[in-house]
């Protein structure tokens, strides 16, 4: 029997790159990788697309005779989520795809009562509603973590004025609020829910959390390292001048620290996605012993 098609978005995101790994790992599928550039794809996908979320007729192109599809947007490329979450469901609607695994997260809008104004998670769930209106035999929910790769990324420790070496942030250093994992372990869960679709195929949310963490626990898992950082909390009005897009950043700490970064009530679908990912999710220690030698 020929092997069903996946087809993944944003294949050579951060996202994208474990869900094709670990799809190819498990063996089940045949996975084709969507991406904008197909001729600097590297990836090992058996095939690989030219897709545009953007571009309804791409898109549809790119889903024709898939089985499944993995969806992702990038905010940080200033996308407009909703009007690509649109196009990505008209597509697969349009190409009689089975399964449609979003990349979503949690509506902080309605969360806080409309508090703190978080668009790059809000923006994302406001397309949740869709596809549960769409029609899919199957479809479910993954909310990737705050990843640890940040922390040799756009959320690295920087130089301070006290010639100290760590993070300024408007957070409480002592609450754990934040879930976090390795984005590679995305995969494990993604390819889980394709595997698994009679588990989680009717709307289940599954989200990605090898722990809950406070920057203090961050500060600790680096000591073990021999790699001393420093924190300094200060003020989201005084953070938010920062750099553009502070206000941004600020209105999310603000956010996890008063509901957590995966919201009220995401002990069951943090559990579900361990229960159905393929593989162990790496935990803070691990990640940063094999990341930092």
């Amino acid at each position: 029997m020929e092997k069903k098609v996946i087809t993944v978005i944003g294949a050579t995101g951060s996202q994208g790159k474990g869900v094709v790994n670990e799809l190819l790992k498990d063996g089940t599928f045949k996975v084709r990788a969507a991406t904008r550039s197909p001729d600097k794809y590297v990836g090992k996908a058996n095939e690989v697309v030219k897709a545009d979320l953007t571009d309804l007729s791409s898109l549809t192109e790119a889903f024709k005779n898939a089985h499944g599809v993995f969806v992702v947007t990038n905010f940080w490329e200033g996308a407009d989520e909703v009007a690509q979450g649109k196009t990505a469901i008209q597509a697969a609607k349009d190409a009689g795809v089975n399964h449609f695994v979003w990349s979503t997260l949690p509506d902080v809008e309605k969360i806080s009562h409309g508090q703190f104004d978080v668009p790059h998670f809000t923006g994302k769930a406001k397309v949740d509603e869709m596809i549960k209106n769409a029609g899919f035999e199957n479809y479910t929910f993954v909310q990737p973590p705050f990843y640890f790769q940040n922390f040799i990324g756009m959320m690295g420790p920087q130089p301070k004025e006290d010639g100290s070496i760590g993070w300024t942030l408007p957070l409480d250093p002592s609450k754990q609020v934040i879930h976090m994992a390795d984005i590679n372990d995305f995969g494990k869960v993604v390819a889980g829910a394709f595997l698994a679709p009679e588990k989680v195929g009717k709307g289940s949310y599954l989200s990605l959390a090898s722990e809950r963490y406070s920057f203090d626990d961050v500060l600790a898992a680096y000591k073990t390292i021999g790699k001393t950082y420093s924190f300094t909390q200060v003020p989201g009005k005084v953070f938010s001048t920062f750099f553009q897009g502070a206000g941004e950043i600020a209105q999310m700490l603000a956010y996890f620290e008063a509901h957590t970064y995966m919201g009220p009530g995401a002990e069951s679908q943090i559990q579900l996605a361990e229960e159905i990912a393929t593989g162990k999710f790496t935990s803070l220690n691990e990640w940063i012993h094999q990341n930092h030698n």
